[in-house]
């Protein structure tokens, strides 16, 4: 029973860290619900304000950030593209409004640390439990079992035989 446990570990902690590492994996678990405006709205919620660090354009009580989110509302109705809207702002912000950093360069430590961590720490569960319930089924087999228990005296199996039988 000890391997088959430490066989359904493995796969438990294999499939949480493939899980993990998928793209789109938190995506697939649900998120906010769309915006009934259009992209401009979805801009300002994802970006992270440069006026307010640790919260988005949307989150910012500044007035600098919500002339940025009416500016953005203004190019989407002159029918700029998203992707040219972002474009500009990297440019004029940095990389500081990101709302993750990039999966290059140094970024990407943000991206396999973690995976690293979490991939460590099944492995060191997995060695825990592996020497724990191996090393219970060790002691389980040199334990003597019920068939070398030393045999009755004959009167007192006789007598347990009577007492038995009524």
């Amino acid at each position: 029973m000890s391997r088959r446990f430490v066989a359904i570990a493995a796969v438990v902690l294999t499939a949480c860290l493939v899980g993990l590492t998928l793209p789109g994996a938190s995506a697939a678990q649900g998120g906010d619900p769309p915006a009934p405006e259009g992209w401009a709205y979805e801009v300002a919620a994802e970006l992270m304000s440069p006026f307010c660090p640790g919260r988005t354009l949307a989150d910012c009580p500044s007035a600098s950030a919500k002339s940025l989110v009416l500016w953005l509302i203004v190019q989407e109705s002159t029918g700029r593209t998203r992707a040219d809207v972002e474009e500009e702002l990297y440019e004029r912000y940095g990389d500081q409004i990101r709302p993750a950093p990039r999966a290059e360069g140094f970024g990407l430590a943000a991206y396999v640390i973690p995976a690293l961590a979490f991939a460590g720490g099944g492995l060191l569960v997995f060695a825990y439990l592996f020497r724990n319930t191996r090393s219970a089924t060790d002691a389980a087999a040199v334990a003597p079992a019920p068939s070398d228990a030393p045999a009755l005296d004959p009167e007192l199996e006789r007598i347990v035989d009577r007492e038995i039988a009524g």
